[in-house]
């Protein structure tokens, strides 16, 4: 038996050596002392974790009142006194009575108030989780022109709000779930009743309680888990920071999983379009909408194979290359020790050495490393004679339109396979980049999105924005 087994002892004394011997004597755990001087004959503690529960809810809304009544009338230790300070005296509403220790452990870890008195075997449990958060702030990933500009935050309960305040529906329903054999992290299934998906609900579900990870810091321990195994390196669930962006997608019958601790929220299932569209396409026009999603594809289009066709047209398909540009190419050429691969390799490493740098840098000197750095190793590069011109201005076009791309993880998917078509080029010319984009194609199709096809599943939102339009 752990010493979180069991049921709590009539006898504070006992239950106060079970608290000292469940939280091994942490210096946050507060215990404050509750015993009346007058005529009540009630004596207990009051227990919390200092950081994490919310003062003001523990002492104006908990303590006070509590003091206040032992001192008004003659008080005994008793349930039925329980039941008066959780029904009258408390001013909070979040109050329940507990008597096993597992639950009481659980509920103190998440920084709740747990009331114990003499000649009782009861806990009265208070909430006042809270404490110290980050405000709502302006979003740092996603930043848009035109539309709402606040973001979600580590707290979930604040998250969900932020929804609920565009969302003024009684079909939007919240699940409850927690995750985190050690963690247990709060997280939470927020969908539209009238919309969503049932099999992809019903799948979510099974995934999330089938596998039990020890511990989730973050939403890529639940994007893991939703990925049902498949070895991909394309993402099948999407995340997002904006409440506007969740809001559009559960509109469209998706799937939001919140997870407390992190300002991303998760939604799912997507298709592969999904990565293309931004929360600023939907205060667009339909034309506009679609011309730019269509300039997203084409730049990750570029962003995959630019320096791959750049490489199969001066190895092995000169005769596609207009005459005056192939004198060009090759003028630039001439001097060059190394081979179109190793000169389109030293610029594309290069450059995501600078990227990274430029991302883990102090943000003061970051991006004035990252762009002054670029500049001057291509500029000296060139002088230098490791490479041409050519290649310069082939990874530029590259790097530029990796940015277009609104996902991140899928912008770094693109990074890593430009690597991969950049050598089958090289050796293959553009038979085997055909080759390679068909095989890429095929894994495409075959992938999923919570069962639901990567590259047929349609929404209902398309149609309304039609028609709105």
């Amino acid at each position: 038996m752990t010493i979180t087994d069991g049921k709590i002892s009539s006898d504070l004394t006992l239950n106060c050596e079970r608290i000292k011997e469940i939280t091994g004597g942490s210096a946050d755990m507060i215990v404050h002392q509750i015993q009346s001087f007058s005529h009540s004959n009630i004596k207990g503690i009051m227990t919390r974790i200092d950081g994490i529960s919310d003062d003001t809810k523990v002492f104006e809304f908990t303590l006070k009142p509590l003091i206040e009544s032992l001192a008004e009338k003659k008080q005994y230790a008793s349930p039925e006194y329980l039941k008066e300070l959780k029904d009258t005296i408390i001013a909070i509403d979040d109050i329940k009575m507990e008597n096993k220790w597992e639950n009481i452990t659980k509920e103190l870890l998440e920084g709740n108030t747990i009331l114990l008195f003499n000649q009782i075997g009861f806990a009265l449990i208070v909430g006042t989780s809270g404490g110290e958060k980050r405000p709502i702030s302006e979003p740092t990933s996603q930043t848009v022109i035109r539309g709402p500009k606040d973001s979600f935050i580590e707290d979930i309960r604040v998250n969900t709000s932020l929804v609920r305040r565009r969302l003024k529906c009684p079909g939007l329903c919240v699940e409850k779930l927690e995750e985190g054999q050690y963690s247990h992290t709060k997280v939470e299934l927020m969908y539209l009743k009238d919309k969503v998906n049932e099999k992809a609900l019903e799948a979510i579900k099974e995934k999330l309680l089938n596998k039990h990870p020890n511990i989730i810091m973050e939403s890529a321990y639940i994007e893991k888990i939703v990925q049902n195994d498949q070895i991909t390196p394309f993402p099948v669930i999407n995340h997002t920071e904006r409440p506007d962006e969740i809001v559009s997608n559960l509109y469209e019958g998706r799937i939001a999983i919140f997870i407390d601790g992190t300002p991303f929220v998760l939604y799912c299932p997507i298709e592969f379009r999904t990565f293309f569209q931004t929360t600023e396409d939907y205060f667009q026009q339909f034309s506009i909408d679609k011309f730019m999603q269509g300039l997203r594809y084409f730049a990750f289009f570029l962003s995959l194979f630019a320096p791959s066709i750049y490489i199969g047209l001066v190895t092995h398909h000169q005769a596609m290359i207009p005459n005056s540009l192939l004198l060009s190419l090759y003028a630039q050429r001439e001097g060059i020790p190394f081979p179109s691969l190793i000169e389109a390799l030293i610029m594309e490493t290069t450059f995501e050495i600078l990227r990274e740098a430029g991302i883990r840098m102090p943000r003061a000197i970051g991006q004035a490393v990252s762009i002054v750095g670029a500049l001057v190793i291509g500029q000296t590069a060139v002088e230098a004679g490791l490479v041409s011109t050519a290649v310069v201005i082939v990874v530029s076009i590259t790097a530029i339109s990796s940015f277009t791309t609104p996902n991140y993880s899928l912008a770094t998917t693109a990074r890593m396979l430009r690597f991969i078509f950049m050598f089958v080029s090289y050796f293959l010319g553009f038979y085997g980049l055909l080759l390679a984009m068909l095989i890429l194609m095929g894994h495409l199709m075959s992938l999923k999105s919570l069962n639901m096809p990567y590259f047929t599943y349609k929404d209902s939102g398309e149609k309304d924005r039609k028609s709105s339009t």
